[in-house]
This record gives C-alpha cells, sequence and structure tokens, in this order.
C-alpha cells in the first residue's frame, strides 16, 4: 500500500509528536521504520532550508522523491542519503529545482524576514527546521508546512500577499489537519 508522507508533516515529528496514536494505526511498520529514517536524512540535511520543500512516498523499500530544492547539488545529496537508509531499495528522484531568478531570490529573503521576523512567529523560527516553507517559482509564492491554528495560517498568507508576487498559494495545515491526515494512513 503507498503511503504519501510530506516533510511538512514531517516537521510535527521533529515537534515532539512521534509518539501520537496516529503512527499507531499504520499497517505496515517497516514503512514507517523507513519513513523516519528518511525523513532524518531530509531534515539534517546541512543545506536544506525554508526555501525548499521534499516530500516522498514510501513503498515497501521504494522511496519516491518529490518537491522543489533551491539548487541542483540539493537534489543530488538528498537522494543519496536518502539511497544510504536502511531498507531503502529504490529512490526515483523527481525533484524538481527552481530557476535561477534574482527577482525570487530577493522575494523569498523578503518573505521571510517579514513572517519569521512577525512576534506571532518568532517561536516558529527559533526551531531547528522552521515548519514554514517559502517556496518561489518565477514570482509565484507557495506556502508549504505546519502552523498551529488557522489564525496563524492565515495570518502567514497575509503577510505573503502583501508583497509583489504574481499568485500566493496556501498549502499550510494546522497541526490538527497535520494529526488528521496522519491517522488516515
Amino acid at each position: 500500500m503507498l503511503k504519501r508522507f510530506a516533510v511538512a508533516l514531517a516537521v510535527i515529528l521533529g515537534l515532539g509528536f512521534a509518539g501520537s496514536p496516529a503512527f499507531a494505526k499504520l499497517s505496515d511498520p517497516e514503512n514507517l521504520q523507513v519513513f523516519r529514517a528518511v525523513q532524518r536524512q531530509v531534515l539534517n540535511y546541512a543545506f536544506f532550508t525554508i526555501f525548499d520543500n521534499v516530500e516522498m512516498q514510501i513503498d515497501n523499500g521504494v522511496v519516491t522523491l518529490t518537491g522543489k530544492v533551491t539548487q541542483p547539488f540539493k537534489r543530488t545529496d538528498i537522494e543519496r542519503r536518502v539511497a544510504r537508509v536502511k531498507g531503502v531499495t529504490e529512490v526515483r528522484n523527481r525533484i524538481d529545482v527552481l530557476p535561477v531568478s534574482q527577482f525570487d531570490d530577493e522575494l523569498r529573503i523578503r518573505l521571510a524576514n517579514a513572517i519569521y521576523g512577525h512576534s506571532a512567529f518568532i517561536g516558529y523560527g527559533s526551531a531547528a527546521n522552521p515548519p514554514i516553507h517559502i517556496i518561489v517559482e518565477r514570482g509565484r509564492v507557495t506556502l508549504e508546512g505546519v502552523v498551529n491554528n488557522d489564525a496563524d495560517r492565515l495570518l502567514v498568507r497575509s503577510i505573503a500577499s502583501s508583497f509583489l508576487a504574481f499568485e500566493v498559494k496556501d498549502e499550510l495545515q494546522t497541526v490538527a489537519e497535520a494529526r488528521e491526515e496522519l491517522e488516515r494512513l
């Protein structure tokens, strides 16, 4: 059975929810074990930032990586790290590399400063792996990750919408929504 896990959901694990009942319901403990090991490889990668987003699908040792990263070497490095995980038999790397753009780079920095500099999100920014990811591609912003509640999600979107982006897409989940998704697995 194919299970889709987003690194955004993985942030919940990093925040101490690893022992939540949702994981006890997973039917394949081997996939869960491989997921946790792959998750550690991605989140502990020194060059993985809030401007990158990696999602994974795990099916009997076959890991399919998707998402977007800012540099080509990240795509390759993440694939290598995941391939070394015990239990991974194959890695299908479908991670896209974002195009080089000074405008996008400036927009990323301005958005990150505005979001993580806001008093409501100081706690978010102090985490080892900040849970709000800002993906900018050709002037279009996608917000990925996990926030505490709907008020935080609306505030992040409001901040992002105040910049000169062609579009702002909100893919953020609340902790409650992420838990519900995990329970469905």
